[in-house]
């Protein structure tokens, strides 16, 4: 059986990150969907998207770091962001107001992309991942997890770009409820959590 293990992304390295992300949709992307303050693609270049990652990743550092990295016996195999909400200027900027529930609330961490490399796909690694997210969370000291994810309906499939944000089984098997159901297929889901530790997540 396939070993499974997780490092917090700055503790990991860009080499491994870039294995994660060179054979996925996100290559172009970067995880950088809720973060750049304009339209993605209209107002970024390829370049400024990778430079940006390989900033908010801080491989090799004391952090703080934007992700998690996911290995299977050793190999990068994934990627799940996870991050405080505040740090999604996107979340803020954007009209639904689903992405923005009690904003004044302290302690909250999104959880908002999950990447598999090719090659480890349709082994259930998003549900590894989202698990982690919990324990990552339980250390760093976050009070509240939140995700966004799809839930389609019986039998319909769902594109990369959807999926990217996580299934609702995929966090529901980890511990998350729904907080709240926006539209059709869009679920707000949270885990809270007490925390294990009075770290800060720039140590982890």
């Amino acid at each position: 059986m396939a070993e499974f293990t997780w490092l917090p992304a700055n503790r990991a390295t860009d080499e491994d990150v870039a294995a994660v992300f060179e054979t996925s949709g996100a290559h172009k992307c970067r995880c950088q969907g809720l973060k750049v303050p304009g339209w993605i693609w209209r107002d970024t270049t390829q370049a400024e998207r990778d430079a940006a990652q390989l900033e908010q990743t801080a491989c090799g550092t004391d952090g703080p770091t934007s992700g998690l990295i996911g290995y299977v016996d050793g190999e990068p195999a994934g990627w799940v962001a996870v991050e405080p909400r505040e740090n999604y200027p996107r979340l803020w900027a954007r009209k639904q107001p689903w992405m923005r529930m009690d904003p004044e609330l302290e302690g909250v961490w999104s959880v908002t992309c999950f990447v598999v490399r090719k090659g480890f796909r349709k082994a259930g690694l998003t549900y590894e991942l989202a698990t982690a997210t919990v324990e990552y969370g339980e250390q760093v000291g976050a009070r509240l997890l939140e995700g966004y994810p799809i839930d389609p309906p019986e039998g319909k499939t769902v594109i990369w770009d959807e999926a990217s944000v996580g299934l609702l089984q995929v966090f529901l098997e980890a511990g998350y409820e729904v907080a709240a159901s926006p539209t059709l297929r869009r679920r707000v889901v949270r885990r809270h959590l007490a925390p294990k530790v009075d770290a800060t997540y720039t140590r982890v």
